[in-house]
């Protein structure tokens, strides 16, 4: 038996200005937005914030203020 969970890509459908997103992040911080009607992808958690588009990612804007992967913030501050 297969147990890998495979992700069907998003189609079009979901791309549309009525579509409601989620907030993902991943265990290095980075951010992303996904449609909330799905369950976020393998390596993602959903955060609490959910709305459009511009929404999520006005969200993003504000709290990702570090593009750096967590892994690298954490070697320079461990060298500082």
């Amino acid at each position: 038996m297969n147990t890998q969970r495979r992700e069907q890509p998003v189609d079009e459908s979901e791309r549309g200005e009525e579509t409601e997103y989620s907030v993902v992040v991943n265990h290095e911080e980075q951010y992303s937005i996904w449609p909330a009607r799905r369950a976020a992808p393998e390596g993602w958690r959903e955060t609490e914030v959910r709305g459009t588009k511009a929404e999520c990612l006005a969200h993003i804007r504000e709290v990702w203020t570090d593009m750096r992967p967590l892994s690298v913030r954490e070697r320079v501050r461990e060298s500082a």
